[in-house]
């Protein structure tokens, strides 16, 4: 079954093959000055994350770097799933246990609040309408290019230009595998209920990865000299794969510091501000390796028992990226 109600009552997306089949987004309404799109306003909206979520982490990388911080105010969740009957997000991080400007504890209470009869997950990133205090977007696919375009008005001076126009079918078609067999792709292997559905995913997840390093071995970014919205939605993956993926969710074939143009790539990218500076690798073990909703209890093994490594210190190490591009400049300015 497929975002049906098993027996317990709560939502799974699991197919009847033993595949993992995400659910769709609820609240997609885009930003913009069209009518019936949501209006652009500095103040207006919060965007509601947790560190552990890589769908999540772009938005805030991507708010960072175009300099929205002021305009788009941030709430963090968790990264521990609260012991709940269904799945939640809690900001038991806040004083008092609830977000400071919306006053929720769990992030299905704005949910409900803005639709009573929503059944999903209820998911970060999202942006609440702290005026109409309710959900209006929660389209983990497209909000950065939201940022990227329709936030326009508001970028800092010089911001760097992640979707430009001459690129973006190109874009959308790299990120549309990149979702697919990577950012999802570890999530398919993670939560396969089959042997058959895991290995189908892990094979193609690695065959991915081996193209994906083959094109960095000759240009410093996935479209050349410049960072990109695909970069950023890459990174999120690649940046939590050794110390999560590669062993919560038997993505086990390489790390990605055995790649050397992926790890190169990896650093530079960590290296850059907005990206290094927003990863929360505390946050990011805890919420794979010990949060409640990654496995059932028969198939805990680790006991409450954080893992000490991997050593991440290399993350800092010299790339020596540059060299490919001859450009010192990560940005394309707009």
């Amino acid at each position: 079954m497929s975002k049906s109600e098993n027996t317990s009552g709560t939502v799974t997306e699991i197919s009847s093959d033993g595949s993992f089949k995400r659910q769709k987004n609820r609240f997609i309404t885009p930003f913009g000055t069209s009518e019936g799109e949501l209006p652009v306003e500095a103040g207006r909206y919060r965007l509601l994350w947790s560190a552990v979520c890589p769908w999540a982490h772009r938005s805030v990388i991507v708010r960072r770097v175009l300099g929205l911080e002021e305009v788009i105010s941030l709430g963090t969740a968790s990264p521990m799933r609260p012991k709940l009957a269904h799945v939640d997000w809690e900001f038991s991080l806040d004083e008092n246990g609830v977000d400071p400007v919306l006053g929720i504890l769990y992030l299905s209470e704005i949910y409900k609040k803005t639709d009573p009869d929503y059944t999903g997950r209820p998911t970060v990133p999202v942006f609440v309408d702290v005026k109409e205090q309710k959900v209006v977007n929660n389209d983990y696919f497209k909000l950065t290019n939201y940022l990227e375009t329709s936030w326009a008005p508001f970028h800092k001076e010089n911001a760097p230009n992640l979707y430009p126009e001459h690129l973006r079918e190109e874009i959308d078609a790299l990120n549309d595998v990149i979702f697919h067999e990577v950012n999802n792709g570890v999530y398919k292997c993670g939560f396969a209920q089959s042997q058959e559905a895991y290995e189908e995913s892990y094979d193609v997840l690695f065959a991915r990865l081996d193209v994906l390093e083959q094109r960095l071995a000759k240009q410093r970014f996935l479209f050349g000299d410049y960072i990109t919205d695909s970069d950023v939605r890459l990174y999120a993956t690649l940046v939590r794969f050794d110390c999560a993926y590669y062993s919560a969710f038997k993505c086990n074939r390489n790390r990605i510091v055995d790649f050397p143009n992926l790890w190169g790539y990896l650093r530079d990218l960590y290296q850059t501000p907005g990206f290094g500076d927003t990863t929360d690798f505390d946050a990011i073990k805890r919420h794979y390796h010990l949060s409640n909703h990654i496995a059932s209890d028969d198939q805990k093994g680790h006991k409450g028992i954080l893992p000490k490594g991997p050593d991440l210190s290399g993350l800092y190490s010299e790339h020596n990226r540059h060299e490919l591009s001859r450009k010192e400049e990560k940005f394309l300015r707009g």
